[in-house]
C-alpha cells in the first residue's frame, strides 16, 4: 500500500473483544476481522465499500471479476471470494501484509477464483493488459501514516477507469477526512470518470468517506434502486437501504 520507492512498514496485529486488527507499525487500524465471523465485514467503511452493488442490476450483481487495490486485513477479499463467489484479484505491494493475512486473517490460498499479487497498484492498473478486465474495483491505498491515499492523482484514477468494463464497471474508493486532500482526491476522480458518474456516501463516524465512480452507468429509478437494496440485504446481510439514504451525486466544485 505504498510505492517501491518508500520503505514499507511491517505488519503487526492486535486483538480486542473478539476482533483482530491489522496495523502497519503504528496505532492506525488498517483492517479488522471478527474471529467468530471471519467472512463478515466488521468495519463500517468496509461495508460501505460494497456499495458498488447498488449500481449493478440484480441479475448481474455478483457476476464478473472483482479487483482490490490494497489488501488491508483481507475483509473485502474474503467477502468477494467466499460470500459473493466472484473471481477476485488483489494487488498489494507489502509482502508482510500478505504474510499477515495468510497467518492471522484467514486469507485462503490462491485458487481458480482468487489471485493475490505482490506488486505496485499504480503499475498494475497502468498495464494495458488489464484494460477492461474488471466489473468491480475497490481502492483502499493508505500507508502506515494514513494521512492521504498513496496513489491519488488524475492519471492513477484514469488508469483505474480503464481497468473497468466500459459498460457498467464500478469503482469504490476509501477517502479519509474532509480537508483539502479529500477535495483534491474527489476532483481527480471526477476528472477521470466525469462528474455525472461519481457519487459519495456520508462520512462514517471515524471520518471515512466512500466514493463511487462508474463507467457509463445509467442510474435506475428509485423503485428499482430500492428493490436492489432489499435484495442485497436479504441475500448478503449488508445495510444497503441505509446506503441508499446516504448516497449523493458529487457536489459541484467550489467557486
Amino acid at each position: 500500500m505504498a510505492t517501491r520507492t518508500q520503505e514499507l512498514a511491517g505488519a503487526t496485529m492486535s486483538e480486542h473483544d473478539g476482533v483482530r486488527y491489522l496495523h502497519l507499525d503504528s496505532p492506525w487500524v488498517q483492517g479488522a476481522m471478527r474471529l467468530a465471523r471471519p467472512q463478515a465485514l466488521e468495519l463500517e467503511y468496509i461495508q460501505r465499500m460494497m456499495a458498488w452493488m447498488l449500481w449493478r442490476p440484480m441479475a448481474e450483481v455478483v457476476e464478473g471479476h472483482a479487483v482490490q487495490l490494497g489488501l488491508g486485513a483481507g475483509a473485502i477479499t474474503r467477502f468477494c471470494h467466499k460470500v459473493l463467489r466472484m473471481k477476485t484479484t488483489v494487488v498489494e505491494i507489502n509482502p508482510t501484509v500478505i504474510g499477515a493475512n495468510r497467518l492471522w486473517f484467514r486469507l485462503p490460498p490462491d485458487d481458480s477464483r482468487l489471485t493475490v499479487i505482490e506488486g505496485d497498484a499504480g503499475r498494475w492498473v497502468a498495464d494495458p493488459a488489464h484494460a477492461g478486465i474488471a466489473q468491480v474495483l475497490n481502492v483502499d491505498l493508505y500507508d502506515h501514516e494514513a494521512a492521504a491515499p498513496v496513489l491519488d492523482d488524475e492519471d492513477f484514477y484514469a488508469a483505474c477507469r480503464d481497468v473497468l468494463d466500459a459498460h457498467g464497471g464500478v469503482m469504490t474508493v476509501n477517502l479519509f477526512g474532509r480537508d483539502a486532500s479529500f477535495t483534491k482526491s474527489t476532483e481527480h476522480i471526477a476528472a477521470a470518470f466525469g462528474r455525472r458518474q461519481v457519487w459519495s456516501l456520508r462520512p462514517t463516524r471515524e471520518g471515512n468517506t466512500v466514493i463511487v465512480a462508474a463507467r457509463n452507468v445509467k442510474v435506475p429509478d428509485r423503485e428499482e434502486l430500492t428493490a436492489r437494496a432489499a435484495n442485497i440485504e436479504e441475500r448478503y446481510g449488508l445495510p444497503a437501504r441505509k446506503w441508499l439514504r446516504m448516497v449523493r451525486p458529487l457536489s459541484p466544485p467550489a467557486d
